[in-house]
């Protein structure tokens, strides 16, 4: 008698939190990781970093990345560190992505591992990096760059193609074929991160009409982004902190969310409705990221493409600064004029930005600007929230200046846009697993679709292992 394979999904990360997006298919041995990404917020998710993966890194066959962003590919140089050693497929755009930032991944763990050390702040002693630049390296070697609806087939069983996400570039969904001897072959579609619809440089997402099975992100699953222009408000902002004298401070995402701001402030500036004053991306990746922006004109949309087409320079102020070492980053503390500084990470967890926080934060002239999701247990959320110290590199910096969230901005689908995207399939999912958000806004998301669509929505918990195709 032939024995009759199943195909298993677990459910690695993002299941019951926002963030370490990892998921593992099985079929008869085989395994493919989708997403490998980082723990990020609360101190108690980050440990799961430190812990061994359930399954053996060495087992895992291939790994498929969504999207660049480090809670979804981060863990990478540590899965290779551990004993990965198969293919890692991406889109082109976010395997150039990659070369920038998982290096930059690991030297900021280096850096603040050090940093740690040398003023004793840590619990640990030594501090140590999760992994390396070096483990990064070796992780890049195992990535290949394929394109948007090319079908690459993985093995026997699983065939894997990608679809336009729109939340970031190179950002895509990813549909898995499996076609298990004697069984009826099935899909599985993962979101990935879905971006939003009629926004400025990329594509909107791509329509998918069919899956066996989903799994559908819910950052935003419990809430629709304020009905607000972000161009209005952020001249407001800039206007009322230059007339205060201050400086305009914007934790940011390297990859997409600072090009969005550069995008936008550039035609504020045009509009004469900002004064024109220095506008500094302090980000080792800015420069290299927005070149990457201006490569993959594919994804670019009709906008973008008239003012290629017209020689502008979409992604450049007047007064605009890439700032790429340490020392030009020490530079801005001396500044005197008001001035917008742009630096990463965008939920403040680590990075430049936290050096431009210690310095500014004290100052009432000053503004914040948080431009996109904060996960629960980051610095960006304790801003959010109102807290009226932040620890900083070691110390309690008092929180004097102004803290303005601009929720428009957010690169992620709301809601509303969420079920735009879900009305488009001709026929529901045999079911779908709600990943990717907190409890709240899961739960959320999935009372709206079992309301509005009468789908078989289910929620998974960290570590749970489903069988499908039965």
């Amino acid at each position: 008698m032939l024995a009759v394979i199943m195909t298993k999904l677990h459910f690695l990360g993002a299941a019951g939190t926002v963030t370490g997006s990892k998921f593992v298919l099985e079929a008869d041995g085989y395994r493919v990781m989708i997403d490998c990404g980082l723990f990020q917020g609360l101190k108690q998710l980050r440990l799961l970093n430190w812990e061994p993966l359930p399954l053996n890194p060495a087992s895992i066959n291939d790994v498929v990345l969504t999207h660049a962003h480090i809670d979804h590919t981060g863990y990478l140089p540590r899965l290779v560190h551990d004993g990965f050693n198969g293919k890692v497929y991406a889109t082109k755009a976010t395997a150039d992505l990659l070369t920038l930032m998982l290096p930059d991944s690991a030297r900021i763990q280096e850096e603040d591992a050090e940093y740690a050390n040398r003023k004793g702040f840590s619990k640990h002693h030594p501090a140590l990096p999760l992994y390396t630049e070096r483990d990064a390296k070796d992780a890049l070697r195992l990535i290949q760059g394929v394109n948007y609806e090319e079908p690459i087939r993985l093995n026997k069983f699983v065939t894997i193609s990608y679809t336009q996400a729109g939340h970031i570039l190179g950002s895509g969904c990813v549909k898995a074929e499996i076609h298990e001897p004697h069984s009826d072959p099935f899909t599985i579609l993962f979101s990935g991160d879905l971006g939003r619809y009629d926004e400025p440089i990329l594509n909107d997402p791509a329509p998918v009409h069919e899956a066996d099975y989903l799994l559908l992100e819910s950052t935003y699953g419990n809430r629709r982004h304020e009905n607000v222009n972000p161009k209005d408000r952020l001249a407001e902002i800039i206007n009322e902190t230059v007339a205060r004298g201050g400086k305009i401070i914007i934790p940011a995402f390297a990859v997409g969310r600072t090009q969005l701001l550069i995008y936008y402030l550039r035609e504020l500036e045009d509009e004469q409705r900002i004064p024109i004053i220095p506008v500094i991306v302090d980000s080792p990746m800015g420069v290299s990221a927005t070149r990457f922006y201006a490569k993959h004109k594919q994804e670019h949309d009709m906008d973008m493409q008239r003012l290629a087409e017209d020689n502008r320079n979409a992604l450049a102020t007047h007064r605009f600064t890439l700032v790429h070492g340490r020392e030009g980053s020490k530079e801005l503390n001396a500044l005197r004029e008001s001035a917008i500084i742009i630096s990463a990470s965008g939920m403040a967890t680590g990075g430049r930005i936290m050096h431009h926080l210690y310095h500014n934060l004290p100052n009432a002239r000053n503004t914040v600007v948080l431009v996109g999701y904060q996960a629960e247990g980051t610095r960006g959320r304790r801003l959010q929230n109102g807290e009226k110290t932040l620890r900083l590199l070691g110390e309690e910096v008092p929180v004097n200046a102004q803290i303005e969230t601009i929720g428009s901005l957010s690169a992620h689908a709301d809601s509303s846009e969420i079920m735009r995207w879900l009305k488009e399939f001709k026929r529901p999912p045999r079911k779908t697993f709600i990943v990717h958000g907190e409890p709240e806004a899961s739960a959320a998301l999935r009372d709206l679709i079992i309301r509005e669509l009468g789908w078989d929505v289910t929620i998974p918990s960290y570590q749970d292992v489903v069988t499908l195709g039965e």
